[in-house]
């Protein structure tokens, strides 16, 4: 069995990192690329998954890591362009994962996070919609006030559109969170080390 296509698409799949989210236009400079929002979305879906008792953490892990691939080909679309553009994000991931190894179990698993009738589906969509939080709160931090304008939008959403009482919950905990204290509290040469008083 030849293993070019699965080579191909770790190419592919490297380019992750080169695709910026469209908001950066929204919020200029330090947003996340689609790799370094896969990567953190994975990682809320198994916090989510632990407060909410889901037991499926692979399949949880898998559902993170499928979620966007399609944009490597479809390009990101935003609240704006949305109204003007057609993508095809189907066809995107089934041509990616045509002929690799993991092709029918990926493309079953992209397929449930669309539908978001399971509960690893609705963890994961809860864990997408927390790193736009979790970004708005870090370009806060750096200055940018359009936190101010989407304050309101946000807790309307995670209040009507998740999925979870845990991504409700941490959605309402990210918005009075400093996205600093986990190295200003954390264990650091101030409070543990050659700093400390």
């Amino acid at each position: 069995m030849s293993m070019d296509r699965d080579i191909e698409f770790l190419y592919e799949i490297g380019t992750l990192r080169f695709i910026s989210r469209l908001w950066l236009r929204f919020l200029n400079t330090g947003t996340a690329n689609l790799a370094e929002h896969h990567l953190r979305v994975m990682w809320t879906a198994l916090i989510i998954a632990e407060h909410e008792g889901a037991k499926n953490t692979e399949k949880i892990i898998k559902m993170a890591l499928v979620h966007d691939i399609a944009e490597s080909r479809t390009g990101d679309a935003d609240y704006i362009s949305r109204q003007y553009v057609e993508r095809n994000e189907d066809l995107g991931a089934k041509d990616m994962l045509k002929n690799t190894a993991i092709e029918k179990e990926f493309i079953a698993i992209r397929e449930e996070y669309e539908k978001k009738e399971s509960k690893e589906a609705r963890i994961v969509k809860d864990a997408d919609n927390l790193d736009i939080d979790l970004e708005i709160q870090e370009q806060k931090a750096r200055g940018n006030l359009l936190y101010k304008v989407w304050r309101d939008y946000r807790a309307y959403l995670a209040k009507n559109k998740y999925y979870t009482a845990t991504g409700r919950k941490m959605a309402e905990e990210i918005w009075k969170s400093q996205p600093h204290d986990w190295h200003l509290k954390g264990r650091n040469r101030h409070n543990a080390g050659d700093w400390k008083n």
